[in-house]
């Protein structure tokens, strides 16, 4: 027989763990709006806001025309914008507050795109819209970033990389979306780079050098040995995952102004990628 305070005791905890859920959701909440207010963002003045002046005359110009005419084609709103610091923030904090901020996409598509550049901390990271997380999925952000973006930044040519982010967007952004999808499966299951093999060496040796280290130290088998051999055990050696893909084909070739602009009232829950150089 049940005991008769038992429901009543189900219902205050299923109310308890309810509030418990709102209020961290609310708190999540007020943190990322006072996230928004304490950073400064600069104007959206445009499809492209170099605040951080890395940009020549030409490329923003070729850039301007090239997210203008993704816009007027498939209502896609894609901003490329640099700033000269991120406040001390992550830039997956600062672009995901940013994108949030300028309200990029369209309100119902959420079909937004932010390509943002912070040369002061050598941050890179594209945000993607809610509505185009399954075209322009994380992988697929990554690899444009490790492979057509990253490259011209180490050899010191900013608008390069950002003009060659930016056409690699696009391409996807325009692809059948079948082939997206499949350029997306693609990303995910990459083939091995120079690099990746240079991972994959390194990660080798580091497991043979702890093999052997921990081969010396349980080898003479005594007590103070065994429990040093244990405390020896708990740490490891983490890598993290390969991945690559061979970006090689080129945006196609746009133009158009850009006239009066803003946001359209989309937004974004933190998808894409990042990168360093």
């Amino acid at each position: 027989m049940m005991a008769r305070g038992s429901a009543p005791r189900r219902r205050a905890w299923r109310g308890a763990r309810w509030s418990v859920g709102f209020g961290a959701s609310l708190l999540a909440l007020l943190g990322a709006v006072t996230l928004a207010w304490a950073l400064t963002f600069p104007d959206l003045s445009g499809r492209v806001v170099d605040a951080a002046h890395v940009l020549d005359p030409s490329t923003r110009a070729e850039l301007d025309g090239l997210l203008a005419a993704q816009e007027a084609k498939a209502s896609d709103q894609f901003v490329v914008a640099t700033v000269p610091s991120l406040e001390g923030q992550s830039i997956e904090e600062y672009a995901n507050a940013l994108f949030r901020a300028w309200r990029l996409g369209q309100a119902k598509a959420n079909n937004g795109v932010l390509l943002l550049v912070a040369p002061q901390e050598r941050k890179v990271r594209i945000e993607v819209g809610y509505g185009l997380e399954g075209i322009l999925t994380d992988a697929v952000a990554s690899a444009i970033i490790r492979n057509a973006i990253i490259p011209a930044f180490k050899a010191g040519d900013m608008s390069a990389g950002i003009l060659k982010g930016a056409q690699a967007i696009l391409e996807i952004l325009n692809l059948d979306p079948e082939e997206a999808r499949a350029r997306a499966r693609e990303a995910e299951t990459p083939g091995m780079t120079a690099e990746d093999w240079e991972d994959l060496i390194f990660l080798v040796l580091m497991l043979a050098f702890w093999a052997y280290v921990i081969w010396r130290v349980t080898r003479g088998g005594g007590s103070g040995g065994g429990r040093a051999g244990r405390r020896r055990r708990a740490g490891g050696v983490a890598a993290g995952p390969i991945t690559t893909w061979d970006w090689s084909r080129s945006g196609g070739g746009w133009s158009g102004g850009s006239g009066g602009w803003s946001g359209g009232g989309g937004s974004s829950g933190g998808g894409g990628a990042s990168g360093s150089w």
